[in-house]
């Protein structure tokens, strides 16, 4: 039982939680500036100057359509972009799409559902039952997905200069699709457009695996438990990646009068 209600929590996230402690907030925002074309300063042409002006408004209105879409109406998919071409979203767009997810009720309200589950299973003993057992799984569970979505989808990419979203293929064959949703959790865009290898989201998972060891039960800490809670968001992204890849197919089917807003 207790392997099952494991399976079920992990699957609930990877799915629909693509969320970093308030304290690094301010950090990002305040002393990580990136470098990139969508940010640079002023060159004095004014050519170039309204031609960066323009790409930057573009990749605004490319992510205000990005932040609308949801799975059933309800389930976050901010991160998802359906435009292969897509603009390079600047140092404070990244930051905003990652606290967007972060703070979703939707976010909020599955850590509930996992903070439950798990006392239901009495995971983490040294928690204990009752209101203070509950909250503290319910402050770890959210702590999971907020650092993990800050670092590896915020803060490392504005450092690294790489695009935190995921750009789904929405053509080709089934398995041509599910390799590359796969294989997104460590291939990713850089800004410049180049494809590389994710070191942000590789970096941030590990990052969010040693963060881990300041909240969890002694008996749930070590560094043999930090890398292994790492594999396990990157095989969670992986499957969810693969999820919101296929779910505009997956809607066409269940739902034929219901045209999915996240069809490219």
């Amino acid at each position: 039982m207790k392997i099952a209600g494991d399976v079920l929590r992990r699957l609930l996230f990877l799915v629909f939680i693509p969320g970093i402690p308030p304290a690094l907030a301010p950090l990002c925002a305040q002393t990580v500036q990136n470098p990139g074309a969508v940010d640079s300063p002023p060159s004095g042409d004014p050519a170039d100057n309204l031609n960066t002006e323009r790409r930057k408004l573009k990749a605004a209105e490319e992510l205000r359509e990005q932040e609308h879409q949801r799975v059933l109406g309800v389930v976050p998919n901010f991160n998802t972009s359906n435009v292969k071409d897509a603009e390079p979203l600047s140092p404070g767009q990244k930051f905003d799409l990652a606290a967007k997810g972060a703070f979703d009720p939707f976010t909020f309200a599955l850590s509930g559902l996992d903070a439950g589950l798990s006392q239901a299973e009495n995971d983490f003993p040294e928690y204990r039952q009752g209101a203070v057992g509950y909250a503290k799984r319910f402050g770890a569970s959210y702590a999971d997905s907020f650092t993990s979505t800050m670092i590896g989808s915020a803060l490392l990419p504005m450092l690294l200069k790489q695009d935190p979203r995921y750009f789904r293929k929405g053509t080709g064959s089934f398995a041509s699709r599910l390799t590359y949703a796969l294989l997104s959790e460590v291939k990713c865009k850089n800004d410049n457009g180049k494809w590389a290898l994710n070191y942000s989201n590789l970096l941030g998972n590990v990052a969010a695996g040693g963060i881990s060891n300041l909240y969890y039960p002694s008996a749930d800490r070590g560094v043999g438990l930090t890398f292994g809670r790492a594999a396990t968001l990157t095989a969670e992204g992986a499957i969810g990646a693969a999820f919101f890849e296929f779910w505009p197919n997956i809607s066409r089917k269940v739902f034929p009068k219901h045209r999915d807003k996240n069809s490219p």
